[in-house]
């Protein structure tokens, strides 16, 4: 998600209030769709997926021709060193350095070796590296926000980062979305493709939240969020989260509801 474009005071007036959205969110919470493992697509609090979201029949395709033009990625397309986001210019990045890891496994909880996990996210302040994000944060010369690695024989991920700061959008007045981290996984087939959104505990914007709050089964919008590890801290270095990710069966991780694009 990219932060938002400034409006000017007679722009906001015509946004729903956070009142209003949270109002909203309550009553489809109380539904009948509650509990439904995955974001709902057709969902009025996140106005935007009104107009974007699927009206007509999805289209069948054959999964294993798809897959035979799959990207394969191997340990000499990657360097070890994608995988901390804050030596990759010439200075340090401001912000609480952290390592973000967990383990990817399947449905029966074996590792899924050798994949390729993708990061990106807003710096510490809130703001993406990118030209179209205009909130009124600073851009970190020495953070770009993206990084990769492939999973070990464990199926284990590792970054080195800084934690995100939250940004507004244009949703509704006063709209602010929850620190995250996006995650893209491919998997080892068509039907494990993954990208979704890393929280961190106790956020008190998670709530107001229409994009986390469109998953309307607690249990799996708890999945999206990683847990403080103290093992994976390092004294006077950085803090830790763990966070594992399951690409198939009932206890699969949560798709993100797609974005709006720059």
């Amino acid at each position: 998600m990219i932060g938002s474009v400034s409006a000017s005071p007679s722009q906001q007036r015509i946004l729903p209030s956070q009142q209003q959205i949270s109002r909203e969110i309550g009553e489809l919470a109380a539904a009948p769709a509650r509990g439904v493992p995955q974001p709902l697509l057709d969902y009025p609090p996140y106005r935007s997926s009104l107009l974007r979201h699927p009206t007509k029949a999805l289209r069948h395709a054959v999964p294993e021709l798809i897959e035979r033009t799959a990207p394969v990625f191997g340990e000499r397309d990657i360097d070890a060193v994608e995988a901390d986001l804050t030596i990759q210019h010439s200075g340090e990045p401001l912000g609480e350095r952290m390592v973000v890891t967990g383990r990817v496994v399947d449905a029966d909880g074996r590792p899924v070796r050798g994949q390729l996990v993708e990061i990106w996210q807003a710096n510490a302040a809130g703001r993406y590296l990118h030209n179209h994000d205009q909130h009124h944060a600073p851009i970190d010369p020495n953070f770009t926000g993206v990084g990769r690695c492939l999973t070990d024989d464990d199926g284990q991920y590792r970054f080195i980062t800084i934690k995100p700061g939250p940004y507004p959008w244009r949703n509704h007045d006063n709209a602010w979305r929850p620190a995250h981290i996006h995650f893209s996984l491919f998997g080892r087939a068509f039907t494990e493709r993954l990208v979704t959104q890393m929280y961190f505990p106790a956020d008190p914007l998670m709530p107001y939240d229409p994009i986390s709050q469109s998953i309307t089964d607690p249990a799996v919008l708890a999945r999206l969020i990683a847990r403080y590890d103290h093992t994976l801290s390092m004294p006077e270095t950085m803090t830790g989260y763990r966070w594992d990710i399951v690409l198939s069966g009932s206890r699969r991780t949560a798709m993100e509801p797609e974005e709006d694009q720059p």
